[in-house]
């Protein structure tokens, strides 16, 4: 009698010694695996349109006797902020008229019990909440409660609860069958019981997989590149915009942070990059980021939608990212309508003094205005100056880890004031533009001229004052201290008011250059395949900037590469004309790039596939840190397609201005404008900025190519 065996179908709890081949594509995962005679093939998908986790089980028998399976699924279910809460009071019932167990939390009020269920195609043969009951005296790579003819039947979960169901296959000699096993929620108990129903039909799954994968191919699809490197081209053909997508604006979660909640800054500057396949995204998400602002013109740092409860802070940068990106969206579509759209505000007490934050109920105002005045108010309220001449960090900017430098009201920020300064120049052009329609022409005017010598003076003090002889400083703190000066113990550089220098067009000319040399020489780390946020790492000295200190030296923000920061030297590389250099530094941070060997995998540790928001420095200097929930994917599609391959859209009028390798000989771009087709032969021929044009074969005056959204499949040819 042949005795019995256990595997798991992925590598983790219980593998065998056979190999496991995983493919994670847009929209799926596929797990294949061979044993005891046995092929498995395991996808999962979520849907489109429902709440569900749809895993379908393709097993094969190969031999020429029969066998007999029980197959094992297991959940550990957490229905509160943490297991912790929910431990001991979720309810578990079966319904063995539509084979599905259901779980709640019996501590919610009633109108807000989200459901949880499991179902299966098969019949499912026994269950249990009770994870003693499953695993013994054994563990969970070898339960006891698997060897047994059935599973305990509890109907409730105890204090350490693991819900497990079985089911029994049989496979006859050559057979194959498909098995669905289902994870789902919902609010309403009839739509749970249809959407559970419909996916115990294998047939009904199988054609939903497709359908998911379609629609991903198809939303990614808008834009594809090809490079001469291939790790290039596999981020910037979707899985960048598949990360940004995933995590950030649909489930706005991560292994690392699962939270729900909406980043005033964080989903507008998703859409940096997602504004190629849907300028859509970018306008809803002003709108609805326009309504977590103060008639003040602060804004909510991050809030839940389910709850209307949000925090209010002193962080100083997260008010200006929305005249940022309304002016990038109108830049992009030409669609300064939105200027003109109403929305609320939100109301709630002003933060004391003395007080950082404030977590409360804050709901909608009466009064509306238009985004042009939300935008007016958020910099308005940005205008708080320090005796530096430099804007005030309040509990932070940026980098939330300088929670201490201006917490008594004095700290200022240079980054900030680079940021501040190329907001208010966005903005005098839209002033300037659109101002009229909203305030009488005197008052535009006004307005206009108090935002230049603004500018005019913050350029001032940012390449005198903020000037540390061979970089930008980075702070300057409540107690008089600077953070990112020379004389510096620790953080005597840091990346972002070097890159920022150029980005925002702040920088004097000759500091630009030297400032980014400093920023090579210093932060970035070859050797580690990183570029590091700052350098040295806070530990021992007496600056005190906030929580930054309290991690590792050489980890996230404190030494560590923080990769938003990367991206935007790349960004800054490609902006000065160093095309070798921001394609170098592109593959370099690139997580494909680290993580090609067996050996670079096991020091990477995390997923090749999509961007960390951290790699550490340090004694793990390469090990890859946070990844998917980061606001580094989008940026980095930006550096990559606008400001490396020069793909600079606005409104119908396209450019191709690269940046690029010399030892690149050409690259191509295919764009879907509309319903038409650009097919985009860029060769490089070192014209020196000067560039020839052929729109199907005949030569077009100047460098502008005008698209056409005509359904025409177009063939472009671009000599640089």
């Amino acid at each position: 009698m042949e005795s019995k065996k256990i595997w798991s179908l992925g590598v983790n709890p219980t593998p065998d010694n056979n190999d496991y081949y995983i493919t994670y594509g847009f929209g799926y995962s596929k797990y294949m695996h061979t044993s005891n005679g046995i092929f498995q093939e395991l996808k999962m998908f979520v849907p489109k349109e429902d709440s569900i986790k749809v895993q379908i089980l393709h097993l094969e028998n190969k031999l020429a006797k029969r066998k007999e399976i029980k197959l094992i699924y297991c959940v550990k279910p957490v229905l509160d902020e943490d297991e912790i809460k929910s431990n001991g009071y979720i309810d578990l019932k079966y319904n063995s008229n539509i084979n599905v167990l259901t779980l709640q939390n019996q501590t919610k009020e009633e109108n807000n019990r989200t459901i949880m269920y499991i179902s299966c195609s098969e019949k499912i043969s026994s269950y249990t909440g009770n994870k003693a009951s499953f695993i013994g005296n054994g563990t969970i790579k070898n339960p006891e409660g698997i060897r047994k003819i059935e599973l305990d039947k509890e109907n409730s979960l105890g204090k350490d609860e693991m819900v497990v169901i079985e089911a029994r296959i049989t496979l006859e000699a050559l057979e194959s069958k498909d098995i669905v096993i289902t994870l789902g929620t919902d609010t309403n108990l009839l739509n749970l019981q249809d959407t559970a129903y419909k996916y115990t039909n294998p047939n009904n799954a199988i054609v939903e997989f497709e359908v998911t994968k379609k629609y991903w191919s198809g939303l990614l699809g808008n834009l594809k590149v090809d490079t001469p490197i291939e790790s290039m081209n596999i981020l910037l053909n979707g899985w960048l915009l598949y990360q940004t997508l995933c995590s950030r604006m649909f489930a706005r979660s991560g292994y690392y942070q699962s939270g729900g909640a909406y980043g005033f800054r964080d989903q507008l500057q998703d859409c940096v990059g997602l504004k190629y396949i849907s300028p859509e995204i970018l306008k809803k998400q002003i709108i609805k980021h326009s309504e977590h602002q103060f008639i003040e013109g602060d804004v909510e740092h991050w809030w839940h939608e389910e709850t209307s409860r949000g925090i209010r802070t002193r962080f100083s940068d997260d008010l200006l990212w929305l005249p940022y990106m309304v002016a990038e969206y109108i830049r992009f579509t030409g669609d300064s309508k939105i200027l003109e759209v109403e929305t609320s505000y939100v109301k709630g007490n002003i933060i004391p003094d003395g007080t950082d934050e404030r977590y409360d109920l804050y709901l909608k105002t009466e009064e509306k205005e238009t985004i042009y005045m939300h935008c007016i108010r958020a910099i308005e309220k940005s205008l708080n100056f320090g005796e530096n001449g430099l804007p005030k960090i309040g509990s932070g900017d940026w980098n939330d880890g300088f929670s201490n430098v201006g917490t008594k009201g004095r700290g200022e920020s240079v980054w900030l004031g680079f940021f501040q300064y190329l907001v208010l120049e966005k903005f005098v052009e839209l002033c300037e533009k659109y101002g009229g329609k909203f305030s009488k022409q005197e008052l535009v005017q006004n307005r206009v001229q108090k935002y230049k010598r603004i500018m005019e003076a913050l350029k001032r003090h940012l390449n005198t004052n903020g000037w540390d002889g061979r970089w930008y400083k980075r702070a300057f703190m409540d107690d008089g201290n600077v953070l990112g000066s020379i004389q510096n113990e620790e953080c005597r550089i840091d990346s972002i008011a070097q890159s920022w220098a150029t980005i925002s067009g702040a920088g004097d000319n000759d500091k630009k250059y030297i400032s980014l040399n400093s920023l090579e020489n210093h932060l970035v780390d070859k050797e580690a395949g990183i570029i590091k946020l700052l350098d040295p790492p806070f530990e021992k000295s007496k600056l005190e900037p906030g929580y930054i200190k309290a991690y590792i030296p050489g980890t996230r923000e404190n030494g560590g590469q923080y990769t938003h920061a990367a991206v935007w030297t790349i960004i800054a590389e490609a902006m000065l004309g160093f095309g070798d250099k921001a394609t170098e530094f592109f593959r370099m941070i690139n997580p494909i790039e680290h993580a090609r060997t067996k050996d670079e995998a096991k020091k990477y540790k995390v997923e090749p596939y999509v961007i960390p928001a951290d790699i550490y420095g340090g004694e793990l200097a390469g090990r890859g840190g946070w990844t998917w929930y980061t606001g580094s994917s989008s940026w980095m599609y930006e550096a990559g397609i606008r400001y490396i391959l020069g793909f600079n859209l606005e409104k119908n009028i396209l450019r191709i201005e690269p940046h690029i390798p010399e030892s690149w000989k050409e690259y191509s771009i295919k764009y879907k404008y509309g319903n038409s087709i650009y097919n985009i032969k860029v060769i490089n021929n070192n014209l020196k900025g000067n560039k020839r044009i052929l729109i199907d074969g005949r030569k077009i005056d100047g460098s502008e190519i005008i698209l056409q959204n005509n359904g025409g499949v177009y063939s472009v040819e671009v000599e640089v």
